[in-house]
């Protein structure tokens, strides 16, 4: 993690790394989620440092009243921060706070007071089914470079066709996907989880395969940049948004929208709500849940634009 300066006395400096450290070692969270804690706080230290006019050290933390943290939020959206980031940070307070008072280092007790901003309620944008499948085309990809353009129809076609996160596909090693049709994936936090690979995202792997002129050994990446390290997650991006604009889709047609697409078309063809969160690796089925109301909301507009009292 790249360091910063963090206004903060010694000894609250080393007790907050000692909960970074704690925050990926024990309870494997993913880097971003930590490197989103470790901003958020620093954020909030420096705040103290003003509102204190001083860096704050324990006792600081300590004697935090409800009203502070208040101020420090309200801060937060005076500069920009939308609802889910307020909360967030927010959320990172308050584990840093507990931490220190099972350390027997401060007290919790002012965070408790203070409610995390209401979230704007917002559903997935999935593709539709055959936007989906132009996306996922080998014959659609735009890069001029064969072997590239078989490896982002590969990358894609697993996205949508096993639910993957962007960053769960690029980790797949090269010894993963052999054709026994399951792949496990390590997801968020740690967990594993088996999922099926269809035959389509069977044959794409396989001719990326084919045409990579890289060697993929067993314990490597699969997937490859044009100068053979692992392939960064910006490109897939990037190619996505090229794909975007020759296909004339939505600005909300990116790589994670395929993983939505996988959902919702799962739902609508009526797979049941237990078993896509088993395929999502979603901790909780209330998670899984906001795909109904992408469904509904679906049933919805086809009703207003095809029934003639609508």
């Amino acid at each position: 993690m790249q360091e910063f300066l963090i206004p903060a006395r010694p000894e609250l400096q080393i007790a907050r790394q000692d909960w970074l450290t704690a925050l990926a070692n024990e309870r494997r969270l993913s880097p971003e989620t930590v490197e989103a804690y470790e901003r958020d706080t620093r954020q909030f230290l420096h705040f103290l440092t003003g509102h204190n006019a001083g860096p704050p050290g324990l006792s600081d933390i300590s004697a935090l009243r409800a009203a502070d943290l208040r101020g420090f939020l309200a801060q937060r959206r005076k500069d920009g921060a939308g609802a889910r980031t307020v909360g967030r940070g927010l959320a990172g307070i308050r584990s840093l706070l507990r931490f220190l008072e099972r350390r027997g280092l401060a007290t919790a007790a002012g965070a408790t007071a203070v409610r995390a901003p209401r979230q704007p309620k917002s559903l997935p944008k999935p593709l539709t089914a055959s936007d989906a499948r132009r996306v996922v085309s080998a014959e659609e990809q735009l890069a001029q470079e064969p072997w590239i353009a078989a490896r982002d129809a590969a990358v894609l076609t697993l996205l949508y066709g096993c639910g993957l996160r962007i960053s769960e596909a690029l980790s797949i090693k090269g010894g993963e996907l052999p054709g026994g049709g399951v792949l496990r994936v390590t997801g968020k936090g740690g967990k594993t989880r088996l999922v099926p690979v269809l035959p389509a995202a069977q044959q794409a792997v396989a001719e990326y395969r084919r045409l990579c002129p890289n060697h993929l050994e067993s314990g490597a990446p699969l997937f490859r940049g044009a100068r053979g390290a692992k392939l960064d997650p910006a490109i897939v991006q990037r190619a996505m948004r090229k794909l975007r604009s020759a296909l004339d889709l939505p600005a909300t047609a990116t790589p994670h929208a395929l993983r939505h697409s996988f959902a919702t078309h799962l739902l609508g063809r009526g797979g049941d709500l237990r078993t896509i969160q088993e395929l999502l690796g979603h901790a909780s089925l209330s998670t899984t849940q906001i795909y109904t109301g992408v469904d509904t909301a679906r049933l919805l507009e086809i009703y207003d634009s095809a029934h003639p009292r609508a």
